[in-house]
């Protein structure tokens, strides 16, 4: 099998609900580019990757670009086994983790559809049935996010991501934690997510006022240094995202001692290749995992339901259905969510067919 072509679609996704996050961060619609890898053969491969804004050095008119400068590399190459094929993408072109993410990811779903099995059989082979979800809240007013939090709570979640930081008012950010812990109660698992929008007093204040409540902290700083300082000053367990992107933060945090948890996300470390070893870092120190990616639909959700199921279950912490949160959805036959797990399709590859009238027009083709 060779690679004919390369097909780029983006898509507007919408959140159902805006999603307001640290430091002025927001959600509202952001394009995801799909990307479709025709070959010679009956399969096709397709890959997502969807930059927000103001989060990664990273942006979806980015993506094009970065594919076009490899076209020259992938074209009659054979795409069966993604590292061969990626290594020589990073030889020739050095960097744009997001752009190559969703090309590996193409690469995996091809390599899965030429094996005819589904992904998570080649990722390590299923660790368990389904992957448990968070929910993630948006920073608003403590009663409003109380009230997201008690109807996810009836929907079967029991880990609850509440955003912080929207105001810059640490004293306001104490009681959005204390009104989401009133409504789930004392045994789900709650942390507070700055986005990396607090400054290190402000992030140990609200620590320090919450410190009776189980919770946990995740990015309240912009480097790993002041994360490091907020873990040790507070005591309270941390959870490491926009500082985390490749093995080298993942060590680094490591020897820092403020990284209780990993996010692993597709479009930072430049896709599934990079995530699987990520994931044995992780599973060697004994970090917690948190797989999905920046954003997107049903592919990215897909691959993150395959990694997900293949990780042991002491390296898993949760992930996360990206697709849940926006719409439209890109494919019909994405990932199966039951309440508050997520189980990967048994069809071969990443399981999706995106549907050709939500794709429109391709924003670029090589051939």
């Amino acid at each position: 099998m060779k690679i004919t072509g390369l097909r780029l679609y983006t898509v507007a996704l919408t959140s159902h609900d805006a999603y307001y996050m640290g430091a002025g961060k927001a959600c509202e619609t952001v394009d995801t580019i799909v990307l479709e890898i025709a070959t010679d053969g009956k399969h096709t491969g397709w890959g997502e990757v969807c930059p927000i804004p103001h989060y990664l050095p990273a942006y979806a008119g980015g993506v094009a670009p970065a594919i076009a400068e490899l076209v020259p590399v992938l074209i009659g190459a054979d795409p069966v086994g993604p590292e061969a094929l990626m290594a020589k993408c990073d030889a020739y072109l050095h960097g744009h983790a997001y752009a190559k993410s969703a090309l590996d990811m193409a690469l995996w779903d091809l390599t899965g559809k030429a094996a005819g099995l589904p992904l998570y059989r080649l990722l390590g082979g299923r660790q368990m049935e389904a992957a448990p979800l968070y929910h993630s809240i948006t920073c608003i007013e403590p009663e409003a996010m109380a009230k997201i939090a008690k109807d996810a709570l009836a929907q079967g979640i029991r880990q609850f991501q509440a955003k912080l930081g929207a105001d810059n008012d640490w004293r306001a950010d104490v009681e959005r934690l204390r009104a989401v812990r009133d409504a789930i109660g004392p045994e789900p698992l709650l942390y507070g997510d700055w986005n990396c929008g607090a400054t290190v007093v402000d992030a140990i204040r609200v620590a320090q006022a919450v410190c009776d409540l189980d919770a946990m902290l995740e990015q309240p700083c912009d480097t790993l240094e002041a994360c490091a300082e907020v873990r040790r000053v507070s005591g309270l367990a941390m959870k490491l995202d926009e500082n985390c992107h490749d093995l080298e933060t993942l060590l680094k945090a490591q020897a820092l001692g403020c990284v209780d948890v990993a996010t692993l996300k597709f479009s930072k470390f430049g896709g599934l290749t990079a995530i699987r070893e990520a994931r044995a870092l992780c599973r060697h120190f004994g970090i917690l995992a948190c797989i999905e990616d920046t954003w997107g639909s049903d592919i990215a959700t897909a691959a993150a339901a395959h990694t997900a199921v293949s990780t042991p279950k002491k390296t898993l912490l949760n992930a996360c259905d990206l697709s849940g949160y926006v719409a439209p959805h890109i494919a019909a036959d994405g990932p199966l969510r039951d309440n508050a797990s997520l189980r990967p399709s048994e069809k071969p590859g990443l399981g999706i067919t995106p549907d050709p009238d939500v794709l429109g027009t391709p924003i670029a083709q090589f051939d």
